[in-house]
């Protein structure tokens, strides 16, 4: 899997990577000494607990499409917002409002530091 070449791309890559069904493909999309919020409340950093948040996530039988809402950049640094949701035909098992910091490479690539999945819920609170 190619990581993305421009910030605005990273969702649809991500969502891309998920629907391969490969941990690793997935992996590949993060920088795993970020963070990433796999459920609302528990963050995780590190690469084993990035892989074990990646396996929950891919153990959700379906197909992942994540809309960007919007994405800002200034430099080496993006922010995204996106609607994300896991559906099976007509049944939706998972869906959400996320928030993501990107960060560019050496490379010119694109890889995802922060992935707050619930970060734009209504219901949210400090």
């Amino acid at each position: 899997m190619n990581l993305p070449k421009r910030a605005e791309d990273a969702h649809a890559t991500l969502a891309a990577a998920f629907n391969t069904g490969d941990v690793a493909t997935v992996m590949n999309m993060y920088d795993v000494s970020g963070i990433i919020v796999p459920e609302p409340g528990k963050p995780v950093s590190g690469r084993e607990k990035f892989e074990e948040a990646i396996r929950a996530i891919l153990s959700i039988k379906g197909t992942m499409e994540i809309k960007t809402v919007y994405c800002l950049q200034t430099g080496d640094i993006a922010l995204g917002r996106s609607e994300w949701r896991i559906t099976d035909g007509d049944e939706v098992k998972i869906s959400a409002k996320g928030i993501e910091v990107m960060k560019q490479q050496t490379d010119g690539t694109w890889k995802i530091t922060i992935d707050q999945a619930f970060g734009a819920e209504a219901d949210l609170v400090a």
